[in-house]
């Protein structure tokens, strides 16, 4: 993926959210991509030709909105004498605002990774699956925690652990004999060990073997199973090369395990967002949990008088958060100032009369509160909903958080 700033990448996601919530009647919605060595001009006598075609769309409705469809499209390509490095890609078309009404809408997007081959889509949904697969997170690492009596597969992608499948043994557990009993014992629990660690190693072939994206195994359990199993002849020669050499102890085998792993993978996955982010919201909840306060806010109110005064260090917001900053008048004058709402759409009553609001300036509440911090030099880190400490920051924080440069009283 091109170098996108956690910032870029929360602005491409929600023009996709934005763009996924249109839906046409019928089949009146257009998406177009285009290559950036595809010209112009070849593009536009593509979309002449469709819109000849669709001249025999039997829907009258649905003919005239999407011969709009396509000359809008045709409109804005026009402005440019190339397509941009890595293409171009537009939505546009009439989307359902009502049971009897449309809207025309355009979304003209430069993607982050080049659009790979020309495509025109005419659906009652805008096509933006190529451009998820551009924003997926491209690594991808394959966990597994394992001992004699449990064993459970994952993976780690990006900052998402995916439970893939948990088994049970049926090796019997080791109890004391004496003689020739023991001797028994000890070989049939031996071949029951070597066929239940064959068993993972063929789920492992068959989960991790044909992914180009994976970037390695992490294995990790209780006990030496992890070594024994790792380091025998159990697993596909080319999965072997991928397992990390580092071996983790856990608690557990089952999903909680997996957890687990990853937590103390920190050092090993460093680079990883999902690492960067634990540990910022753990340093939060350590400046909270002390007695004084310590360097910390949370909250909008809180966090915006900490950015005004340039005392933040490091601006903390979920990916979650949905709500927009609206500067206002009263529709008598006697009022102007700002309110943060959930929905643009539902506005507040005038403080001062009681009457009616107009909006002068609609911004997402991310994008303010991001605003103030790029003046004061502070950082800015976004925070997903993939992760635990993530659903922490939205649901007990209301996605708005806050480590301090020094207090504020």
């Amino acid at each position: 993926m091109a170098q996108m700033s956690g910032m870029d990448k929360y602005k491409f996601r929600r023009a996709l959210e934005q763009i996924e919530e249109a839906v046409g009647r019928g089949t009146e919605l257009v998406s177009v991509y285009i290559p950036p060595d595809r010209p112009i001009f070849d593009v536009t006598n593509y979309l002449r030709g469709e819109q000849s075609q669709s001249s025999n769309i039997k829907s009258a409705s649905t003919r005239k909105h999407v011969t709009q469809a396509i000359e809008s499209a045709m409109q804005r390509i026009k402005a440019y004498k190339m397509p941009p490095p890595n293409g171009l890609v537009l939505f546009t078309g009439h989307k359902q605002v009502g049971a009897d009404q449309t809207q025309m809408v355009t979304f003209v997007l430069e993607p982050p990774e080049p659009v790979v081959s020309f495509l025109y889509r005419c659906d009652s949904k805008f096509y933006t699956e190529p451009l998820h697969e551009m924003l997926a997170e491209k690594d991808v690492y394959g966990l597994l925690v394992i001992d004699w009596s449990e064993a459970t597969l994952g993976l780690l992608r990006g900052k998402r652990i995916e439970v893939i499948k948990n088994l049970q043994s049926q090796v019997p557990s080791k109890h004391r004999m004496g003689g020739q009993s023991a001797r028994r014992f000890e070989r049939g629990h031996d071949i029951a060990v070597h066929e239940w660690y064959k068993k993972i190693g063929d789920l492992m072939t068959e989960a991790y073997l044909n992914r180009p994206d994976l970037k390695g195994i992490i294995v990790g359990g209780p006990g030496y199973s992890k070594e024994e199993f790792a380091t025998g002849d159990y697993l596909h020669h080319e999965l072997k090369k991928k397992v990390l050499p580092t071996f983790l102890d856990t608690g557990y085998t089952d999903e909680y395990g997996l957890r687990e792993l990853v937590e103390k993978s920190r050092e090993i996955l460093s680079g990883l967002d999902l690492m960067r982010e634990k540990s910022l919201v753990q340093r939060l909840m350590e400046e909270i949990r002390k007695s004084d306060g310590g360097l910390a806010a949370y909250g909008e109110e809180q966090v915006r008088n900490a950015l005004r005064l340039g005392a933040v260090d490091t601006l903390l917001i979920s990916e979650g958060l949905r709500k927009v900053r609206l500067k206002l008048r009263c529709a008598n004058g006697d009022w102007e100032g700002e309110k943060t709402v959930d929905d643009a759409g539902e506005l507040p009553m005038c403080p001062t009369d009681g009457g009616p609001l107009t909006v002068l300036e609609n911004r997402e509440l991310i994008e303010d509160l991001t605003g103030i911090a790029g003046q004061m030099g502070t950082n800015v880190e976004l925070i997903s909903k993939d992760s635990e400490e993530g659903q922490l920051l939205l649901r007990a924080f209301g996605g708005i958080a806050a480590i301090l440069r020094f207090r504020v009283s």
